[in-house]
């Protein structure tokens, strides 16, 4: 059935990007369209592995618990299927030992947690789950080219398929340039009309430049780098060992020295440790490298909890890029939602990313069901709460950007110093007080806003400490 002979608003739409964040989209979507088309430009593995889409794939992932629970309420049972493949849970107080720049997090009986597990499996149980909603259809191994319409309003893509010559290694850790580099494309160019667009793409998104081609001036974005670069490897956990937690997070101290790493137990008794560093810190490349970052660390808990485990894998590096907050509610044009990273990226060292897609989806949802479809009135409304949901997420991870001295772009000024001074206090009052440990947890997981700091009794320990 074309779009012309469906219900107003109730036609075809089509997400930019088959990663996380645009299979949750259109899974987001399912009864709100007619048809539901996600273009991949690769072709899914069979089985849980990392692939060239999803350059960030092979380092450490965390789902917040907020994530959790999103991803719980859009796809009842998801947790247990997690479980039944390997995922660990870890709570964040008791099995997570967290360094912070205060120093340990004080434990308590804590009742949020996390499953740890590597990218592929996260992915592909998300994928299965959309797969079976008979109104979504995949086109695998295409490139979209362009975008339909004008400078006012998006009515479809221009897609290309790429063909079959791909190397899944290669390019695996180049981001954009993997796009750029295979992208030239050996199928015929079509065009798919849409209702609506959603532009799932990610961190080498062009669909601003494709704006740009149609006449739209430019949407306001904010920008900050703080140079951060990774280095992560898989290990096979060593067999009895009994670290006395599951999961270590060891942050910077100072700014002059901005050197991170976290060890996650995956599946298949394997751990993945992920290395960062922010711009005059990053990680050298190679094992030697990885070995070198791994004791300039400022606790030697890490290091030692690998002495004994053999390497599953090599070691991998991964430059993210700057953060970018692309403002589409301000001024993208009609028949357009932006989501996931191509609204909004964030630092990875803080976690963030995945859950904030799972809030764009959960946005996208609930104003296409107020509407009754997919018009111009929900990708407006849409856009609105999905630059709503991820603005926090934004200003904690700027707020920290900031703290170091080579990070470009960013807040300035005496409010932002203010802001500091008083996180440093919360931070102070988590390696002693549950009650401010609790809180913290609760706001970095995205489960309460910060204002929770301002809450009478944590405030008060707060003061105190």
């Amino acid at each position: 059935m074309s779009s012309s002979e469906t219900a107003p608003g109730r036609g075809t739409a089509v997400v930019i990007g088959g990663g996380l964040a645009g299979v949750v989209a259109a899974w987001a979507l399912r009864g709100s369209a007619e048809r539901i088309v996600v273009v991949e430009r690769d072709r899914y593995p069979d089985e849980p592995t990392f692939r060239a889409g999803v350059p960030q794939g092979r380092h450490a992932h965390l789902v917040l618990e907020a994530g959790h629970r999103a991803l719980e309420e859009m796809m009842p049972g998801i947790k247990q299927e997690l479980s039944a493949a390997g995922a660990h849970r870890i709570a964040v107080s008791g099995d997570l030992k967290w360094l912070s720049s205060a120093g340990w997090m004080a434990d308590y009986p804590a009742r949020l947690s996390f499953l740890s597990c590597t990218r592929p499996v996260l992915d592909k149980l998300i994928l299965d789950r959309v797969r079976t909603e008979p109104s979504i259809e995949f086109l695998e191994g295409t490139d979209v080219v362009g975008l339909l319409g004008s400078a006012r309003t998006v009515t479809g893509v221009r897609v290309r398929e790429r063909g079959s010559e791909r190397d899944p290694e290669r390019g695996s850790e180049r981001g954009s340039e993997h796009n750029e580099e295979q992208s030239s494309g050996r199928g015929e160019v079509r065009d798919i009309p849409a209702e609506l667009v959603v532009d799932a793409s990610g961190r080498s998104t062009s669909v601003p430049k494709w704006l740009a081609e149609l006449g739209c001036r430019p949407v306001p974005e904010e920008r900050v780098d703080a140079g951060v670069a990774y280095s992560s490897r898989l290990f096979h956990r060593p067999p009895g060992v009994d670290l006395g937690y599951q999961a270590i997070y060891l942050q910077t101290k100072a700014p002059d020295k901005p050197r991170m790493g976290v060890l996650l137990p995956v599946e298949g008794d394997r751990w993945i440790v992920s290395l960062a560093g922010m711009r005059g810190a990053e990680p050298e490349p190679g094992e030697e490298g990885f070995t070198k970052h791994l004791a300039q660390l400022r606790d030697p808990g890490l290091r030692d909890a690998l002495r004994d485990a053999e390497p599953a894998g090599g070691v991998r590096g991964f430059l993210p890029g700057p953060g970018v907050r692309r403002h589409y509610e301000r001024g993208g044009p009609e028949g357009l939602v932006v989501v996931g990273d191509a609204a909004s990226t964030f630092n990875p060292v803080y976690g963030q990313g995945v859950t904030v897609s799972l809030f764009c989806a959960q946005a996208l949802r609930r104003t296409a069901l107020r509407y009754g479809g997919i018009g111009h009135a929900t990708a407006r409304d849409a856009q609105r709460e999905i630059a709503a949901v991820s603005k926090n997420a934004w200003m904690m991870s700027c707020a920290e950007d900031v703290r170091f001295a080579a990070t470009t772009g960013g807040p300035s000024g005496a409010l932002i110093r203010i802001q500091h001074r008083f996180l440093d206090r919360v931070l102070a009052g988590a390696t002693r007080d549950p009650e401010v440990t609790a809180a913290f947890h609760e706001v970095l997981s995205l489960v309460a806003p910060p204002s929770l700091f301002f809450r009478p009794s944590v405030l008060a320990a707060v003061l105190r400490s």
